[in-house]
């Protein structure tokens, strides 16, 4: 990957000497590298917000009253899963984040979820059918609310940053049905 990234830059490069668009293309690289600071911090931000909420969550018992309510839900999903395993409140804390579209905060709930399922694992290094469910559930990411989009369209200055609310929630709704529906065909075909 680095080698197309390479040969991309290069052949930009070439591009813009013999078009005569050096100046712009350098211009653009800066403005480029200033968008991803920013971008990067304001993302940060937004992490650091959920953890530290969720940090409160989980030490006022609060996450244990929420992973109870959805319970029924996680535990129809994931069958073989004892209920009152660790591993179902971290599944709700990372459900939870990608329903508000805190993608890249639900990554370190995701780590804690898999490493709580890999824990009932009982053959280590094969990967289990919640584990299955919960990657297709994590990688389609419901999303109610995409606080992420939302954020970064209001910081570009866009008029009205909430109108992707509704859109998102239709291809997450449509993404997670989908990938639910062929994960159990696959399971039906290669038992």
């Amino acid at each position: 990957m680095n080698v197309l990234w390479l040969i991309m830059i290069c052949v930009s490069i070439v591009f813009a000497i013999f078009t005569g668009n050096l100046e712009a293309f350098t211009k653009s690289i800066f403005d480029g590298a200033k968008a991803a600071v920013e971008i990067s911090l304001y993302l940060l931000g937004i992490v650091s917000v959920w953890m530290g909420i969720t940090r409160v969550l989980e030490d006022s018992g609060l996450i244990y009253r929420i992973a109870h309510l959805f319970r029924p839900i996680i535990c129809r999903l994931f069958k073989n899963i004892p209920g009152d395993h660790p591993s179902i409140t971290a599944i709700t804390l990372n459900v939870l984040a990608n329903l508000f579209g805190l993608g890249n905060a639900a990554t370190p709930l995701g780590i804690k979820a898999m490493q709580e399922l890999d824990a009932l694992n009982e053959e280590k290094g094969v990967i289990t059918p919640e584990m299955m469910t919960f990657i297709v559930i994590n990688t389609a990411s419901l999303q109610l609310i995409p606080f992420s989009v939302i954020g970064i369209l209001a910081s570009y200055g866009h008029r009205n940053p909430a109108a992707v609310v509704f859109p998102v929630l239709i291809a997450t709704a449509i993404s997670t049905m989908t990938a639910l529906l062929v994960l159990a065909a696959f399971r039906k075909i290669f038992r």
